[in-house]
């Protein structure tokens, strides 16, 4: 019998292949490259987040549009705020199919 439902095998992640972070005052804007096998509005990636270590989501970027013709594409964040003393931090990237991919990239900070 078939479902109407994409398993995590047959869909691609999004794929995080550049970050810049910039530091500005107390808050920080992260500019995030990303590359995906979009095909429209049935698979795109449609979101990017900086998490702490421990999976404390600090800010998000929601993509509402695919980029079918633009890969890779950068979209950036302003305003972020990390905790004091926070060495890094990971951006997750998404897919509109519904789920964070398994890949972290990590952000170096330095003030």
């Amino acid at each position: 019998m078939l479902f109407g439902v994409i398993s995590s095998a047959a869909a691609d992640d999004a794929v995080v292949e550049a970050v810049e972070a910039r530091k500005s005052g107390s808050e920080w804007t992260f500019s995030v490259t990303l590359r995906h096998g979009d095909t429209g509005w049935d698979d795109y990636a449609d979101g990017w987040r900086v998490v702490t270590d421990d999976g404390t989501e600090l800010g998000a970027r929601t993509l509402f549009h695919p980029h079918v013709n633009e890969q890779p594409f950068t979209r950036s964040l302003s305003g972020v705020a990390i905790p004091h003393g926070t060495p890094s931090v990971f951006i997750e990237a998404r897919t509109n199919i519904g789920r964070w991919g398994d890949v972290r990239f990590e952000v170096s900070l330095a003030d």
